[in-house]
């Protein structure tokens, strides 16, 4: 039977909202659940999908487990079904794909890049004019299917060396990673004896000061942890930054989730985050639904944590790609830190941002607060 183009599309949106249904329904679940540090530290596992795809491959493979067609409770690596085909495994017969959110991009050429609205689309074939810079931009989603390891056969696959550390130790080379991410930020970083110097906390970014203070009399994991929590206040929460004050009620939750992703990503114990409630703090920001505000905090929490991690020279665990995917997600190397975040960080084609308007609301003020207290 072949189909119209109006048929084709409806089929596709009928998948759009069926994978939206599925999406809000696994955010509704951290809503209502206390298990967004679950979520947190399983993303870090699938660090280069997006949050909204790590939540869908959880969900679905959860469903699948359930019914016997996967062996374990969680993925390992997952990837389409053609670069399964090549790394020489074959997806199993019978087995359904998890399905996925994945991006359509449009064309942009213009003569004068620095102008938001000189942007044009280009159509099917359509070349620039002469003179003019040509940008990819995501226009939109479409529905993509992966399958995870467990559903295929064939050739081995290779296994890196996973990080391990003993009860309190910390990995190799993160805390001067992190040190020296702070310090390309313009902070200094000091150790202070006890939590008595910064007001009962664990550690604490002062935007003013410009200082990231932790305490030294804990062991080197929670030291690193500390740290990497206040890295993600550096990063996300200046008070300068409009997007810093749109979601400050919940600054705490997004750089504790920072810190579990970066400890996840290094075969840390997680198990002593303490997160508050997904329905207390995702209710904080006035005139937005909690699960919009979920879903915003995941994908912010993700790209934070993956443009740190991009950064460090330590031995990471694997972000849910199969080993020898190299031409879907770019190798990391030593020469990482000199690109920019939008190239270190988006796998598959790059995506170059077209300008947009910057103009700071009416009446808005940076907020008095310029410190952040760790958790």
């Amino acid at each position: 039977m072949v189909r119209t183009r109006e048929q084709a599309q409806a089929v596709r949106e009928a998948k759009l909202d069926e994978l939206h249904e599925r999406l809000t329904g696994a955010v509704e679940q951290l809503v209502s659940g206390d298990d967004w540090s679950r979520a947190i530290a399983f993303a870090a596992r699938f660090r280069a999908r997006s949050f909204s795809n790590t939540l869908l491959i959880l969900a679905q493979h959860a469903g699948a487990y359930e019914v016997g067609r996967v062996p374990e409770p969680f993925p390992s690596y997952v990837a389409g079904y053609r670069r399964w085909q090549g790394l020489g495994r074959q997806v199993q017969k019978g087995q359904p794909g998890y399905q996925i959110l994945a991006p359509v991009t449009g064309r942009f050429a213009s003569s004068n890049p620095a102008d938001a609205e000189s942007w044009r689309r280009l159509g099917k074939g359509e070349k620039s004019r002469p003179g003019e810079m040509v940008r990819s931009k995501m226009v939109g989603v479409r529905p993509a299917y992966v399958w995870d390891a467990s559903q295929t056969s064939g050739d081995p696959i290779p296994e890196p060396p996973a990080p391990r550390m003993l009860e309190g130790e910390a990995p190799v080379g993160l805390w001067e990673g992190l040190v020296a991410q702070i310090e390309e930020r313009g902070f200094e970083v000091l150790r202070v004896p006890h939590e008595g110097m910064i007001h009962g906390a664990n550690g604490m970014t002062d935007y003013t000061a410009k200082t990231v203070a932790g305490r030294e009399d804990m062991d080197p994991a929670a030291q690193t942890k500390t740290l990497s929590h206040e890295l993600g206040h550096v990063l996300m929460h200046d008070p300068e930054n409009e997007d810093a004050r749109q979601h400050r009620g919940i600054g705490e939750v997004e750089a504790e989730s920072v810190a579990l992703m970066i400890g996840a990503a290094h075969h840390m114990d997680t198990s002593d985050y303490t997160i508050p409630y997904v329905s207390t703090w995702a209710a904080r920001v006035d005139g937005t639904e909690p699960v919009e505000v979920v879903k915003a905090t995941g994908e912010r929490v993700r790209k934070t944590a993956l443009a740190i991690l991009d950064q460090l020279d330590t031995a990471q665990v694997a972000d849910g790609t199969p080993p020898g995917l190299d031409y879907e997600t770019p190798q990391r190397d030593r020469s990482a830190r000199e690109r920019p975040a939008s190239e270190r960080s988006t796998p598959g084609r790059r995506m170059e941002p077209l300008p947009e308007p910057s103009a700071r609301p009416a009446g808005a003020s940076a907020p008095a607060v310029a410190q952040e207290r760790g958790l």
